[in-house]
């Protein structure tokens, strides 16, 4: 398994859809979660896109120099940039960062934020783009040679790539898409295919139906999925957070959000919507828990991933043991506020998981500058583990 965190360049706080308890959204903060990420071990971390976002690019590019072993999950969008410079900056920043970039392929959702972009194209024709997209990126980071192409959408004569990237043939591909030209696209181009936070039984129907299509095109590909998290020492103290984090919202910030998001043609927003669609705004947790410990309250405001694991860190390892036992490999994941619960999962889920990318020294594990404070001036604290009663 590997664990992603996220880096929340639309904002940050503790309670959802109001100001109150917000933070000013400053380089120093960003740094603060993205040096978070690198000393505790994550893989690495998605930095978002969109208009209601600060650019991913610029945003990744500037923390290179402050982190040295996470990767950074950075979105390319076809329809608004154009292959050949969208390569360009793949094999510079895979470059300047030593082989840290991951390419995230987003194909949008919302078509008034598209329009804005100057993006008109209706769904199924933007996945088209998407793929003629993939194919001039593909091969310019794959040869030193020309590249021409002619398709229906774009068209490029003596494409060139000077420069190569660190990584070859080029940055992994991650991209997410439900409906079955998405499938589609992922079967002929992604090697990680990314659901949103389904429940269980949903997720292993998706995984099946992606198998089989990558199957047809001779290519294999991994799984992985997005979800917030809202893990504590107990249940109890898990559900009371998840209570707190939609406590400000009122019934009509969340009509005019889920009106907002109702919009949006994509087909993992509208299954993400669906979730919780006959219990309305309700948000008590026997409205919003829509399989065990997988919570849609996020979603009542927020686009994209909307669903969380919330319990102790015993529920939620095991929930995410479920999800792994379908194919899931990678978990992207994220909590508010972002910088004290990236600590948390470090704290609470990385030992219980069997994690493949904990690039810590395993000498850090017992020195004593890792064990807590100092007790009585002289004395290290004993672990749990180590209490002969075996209680905390």
């Amino acid at each position: 398994m590997k664990l992603f965190w996220f880096i929340p360049t639309h904002g940050d706080g503790r309670y959802l859809g109001t100001s109150y308890g917000g933070r000013p959204l400053d380089f120093s903060y960003l740094k603060q979660i993205a040096c978070a990420v690198d000393n505790l071990g994550f893989y690495g971390a998605l930095l978002p896109t969109g208009r209601s976002c600060e650019d991913a690019w610029i945003t990744a590019a500037s923390l290179i120099p402050e982190t040295r072993r996470m990767r950074f999950l950075v979105a390319i969008r076809p329809g608004l940039i154009s292959p050949s410079l969208a390569a360009r900056m793949t094999a510079t920043f895979d470059r300047l960062s030593n082989g840290r970039l991951l390419i995230n392929v987003v194909t949008g959702g919302d078509p008034v934020e598209l329009a804005g972009d100057g993006l008109f194209l209706e769904h199924d024709r933007r996945y088209e783009l998407t793929d003629e997209f993939l194919e001039i990126w593909r091969a310019l980071l794959s040869s030193a040679g020309e590249v021409n192409y002619e398709g229906k959408y774009l068209q490029v004569r003596g494409a060139k790539n000077l420069f190569r990237g660190i990584q070859q043939p080029y940055p992994a591909l991650y991209f997410g898409g439900s409906s079955d030209v998405g499938v589609a696209v992922a079967a002929k181009h992604i090697d990680h295919y990314l659901t949103w936070g389904e429940p269980p039984a949903q997720v292993a129907t998706k995984i099946e139906a992606v198998r089989k299509e990558v199957a047809r095109s001779g290519r294999s590909v991994r799984f992985g999925i997005r979800l917030h998290v809202i893990v504590r020492e107990s249940d109890d103290a898990a559900w009371r957070d998840a209570e707190s984090l939609i406590s400000h919202l009122s019934d009509q910030t969340v009509r005019t959000a889920q009106q907002t998001l109702a919009r949006h043609d994509s087909v993992s927003q509208q299954r993400m919507l669906a979730l919780r669609k006959l219990n309305g705004i309700r948000r008590t947790r026997e409205a919003l828990e829509v399989s065990p410990n997988l919570w849609a309250g996020v979603g009542l405001v927020r686009g994209g991933a909307g669903t969380a694991l919330v319990g102790s860190a015993e529920s939620v390892a095991a929930r995410m043991l479920e999800y792994r036992e379908l194919g899931i490999e990678t978990f992207i994941l994220s909590g508010y506020p972002h910088l004290e619960e990236a600590f948390r999962v470090a704290e609470l889920l990385f030992a219980r998981l069997p994690l493949t990318h904990d690039e810590r020294h395993d000498s850090n594990r017992e020195n004593p500058f890792f064990s807590g404070e100092i007790v009585g001036n002289d004395l290290l604290p004993k672990s749990p583990a180590a209490n002969s009663s075996g209680k905390c």
